[in-house]
């Protein structure tokens, strides 16, 4: 494993970077402030935007971790952050990261997420070196699976009542890919 901690990366329409304290408004507005976004995640809808200001500052912490891999998603077209994504889980005795995200909704249904996570996934195989990507998504919520699909990720199963998220106790779909897959489907 190269650990590097987390890289700019840029793709045709994002700009994947470290978070900032002057994000919090941004992320507040943008997405972590709608019930609808965090309906499906871990963490609550934030009430303010000290909340996102102290999160923020928890995530710049951990980039004195080369460890760490915790991206905002800007929108260059508008120049501020729409949404997250990062490893979320990690074993390296294996080679296994575990990618979680979420984004504005504002921006869904319009392939933001899997131009983001695609960029990730690339980072993680061809500069980190891990040997396995996966990504979980409740059930009830399929269109994350669709990112998952359209990264390359393969559906692996569905565990039943193995997940929590703010709607409760729920049902959770598996999608992984080998860093063999990710490279036979560059060529």
């Amino acid at each position: 494993m190269n650990h590097c901690g987390t890289q700019r990366l840029e793709t045709d329409r994002l700009v994947l970077r470290r978070f900032e304290i002057t994000d919090a408004e941004a992320m507040y507005r943008n997405w972590a402030s709608d019930e609808e976004v965090t309906k499906f995640l871990t963490w609550p809808t934030y009430r303010n935007v000290d909340g996102c200001r102290q999160y923020i500052a928890y995530v710049i912490n951990n980039y004195m971790n080369n460890h760490c891999y915790d991206w905002m998603i800007e929108l260059k077209a508008i120049g501020q952050p729409i949404g997250s994504i990062g490893v979320v889980d990690m074993d390296e005795r294996i080679g296994w990261a575990e990618v979680g995200y979420c984004i504005g909704r504002n921006w869904w249904h319009q392939g933001v997420m899997t131009e983001a996570f695609g960029a990730v996934i690339a980072f993680l195989f061809e500069q980190v070196g891990f040997s396995r990507v996966e990504a979980r998504h409740d059930t009830n919520n399929p269109h994350s699976g669709d990112v998952m699909r359209k990264c390359g990720l393969q559906y692996e199963g569905t565990l039943r009542q193995r997940g929590w998220n703010n709607q409760g106790i729920n049902d959770v779909a598996y999608y992984g890919i080998l860093r063999e897959e990710y490279l036979a489907g560059k060529k």
